[in-house]
């Protein structure tokens, strides 16, 4: 097997997912909280409430997570209809309901059944990602929108840097086992391409930044919510998490920060 094809294998096996990294909001509210260090700050649930603002009816979060989006809309938007949907069972505890565990490759709902559908960070676990698109587009009603996000490939790079230096530290050499890229199979330089093949407006709104931080521990639990992809690594994880740590501390003390650049981005699609 090839490293892609690992690396695919990896971002879609459905067990793992539901019952590792995603088992619990945990990891993703470790991802999600790196952000506070951002600036400018984009306020994601916001920005897609805007985008929402003329849509009436029936919402569907596909791939909720903990619940993020939803608790917003919940709370600025009571007209909608809201629905919850993921994977992982565990994940849902969490989710204000009503919520149901579907998979966006077959999404409990009927022939334009949504008025609109989130997909957000989301779309680089599904096995067959055009199929997943069409998906959306067949519960999608007339006149409806699709909102998606994901990263650029380079998003947070300096994080992939640390990942190769503390690991390669770990086994001996210069450089280590590159960490899994959650957005490479759906970058945001990709994915109006695959979004477009069934939506004919693709919107992009990129939303760029640089995350500052003087403490390494927001950096750290970002790097450990890898944790369920850990036997993918190559590389004893606790022993290189720790390595990291040293590295990003060392880094602060010599320069006072440690600055991580970030481009992600929302898709807003229509037919």
């Amino acid at each position: 097997m090839t490293d892609a094809a690992r690396h695919d294998e990896a971002l879609t096996d459905r067990s793992l997912l539901a019952g590792r990294a995603y088992k619990s909001g945990r990891d993703l509210l470790a991802r999600q909280s790196l952000y506070q260090w951002q600036s400018p700050r984009h306020d994601l649930p916001g920005l897609v409430a805007e985008q929402l603002r003329r849509v009436r009816g029936t919402v569907v979060d596909v791939g909720c997570g903990n619940g993020k989006f939803i608790r917003r809309l919940r709370e600025f938007r009571p007209d909608l209809r809201l629905l919850g949907l993921d994977i992982s069972e565990g994940i849902l505890a969490e989710v204000p309901g009503p919520v149901a565990v579907a998979d966006v490759a077959r999404l409990p709902l009927p022939d334009g059944g949504a008025n609109a559908l989130l997909a957000l960070h989301m779309l680089y676990h599904a096995e067959d990602i055009p199929r997943a698109v069409a998906e959306l587009g067949r519960a999608l009603a007339e006149g409806g929108t699709v909102i998606a996000s994901t990263n650029s490939e380079r998003d947070k790079a300096e994080l992939d840097e640390l990942w190769q230096r503390a690991s390669g530290d770990i086994l001996g050499r210069e450089r280590g086992p590159s960490r899994i890229s959650l957005s490479a199979r759906f970058s945001l330089k990709e994915a109006p391409s695959l979004l477009g093949a069934v939506f004919g407006t693709v919107g992009v709104l990129e939303l760029p930044g640089t995350i500052t931080v003087t403490d390494p521990a927001p950096v750290i639990a970002h790097m450990a919510s890898y944790q369920a992809w850990a036997d993918r690594c190559g590389v004893p994880f606790d022993a290189m998490i720790q390595r990291a740590e040293e590295i990003v501390s060392q880094r602060i003390e010599k320069q006072g920060r440690f600055e991580i650049t970030c481009l992600g981005g929302l898709l807003v699609c229509r037919r």
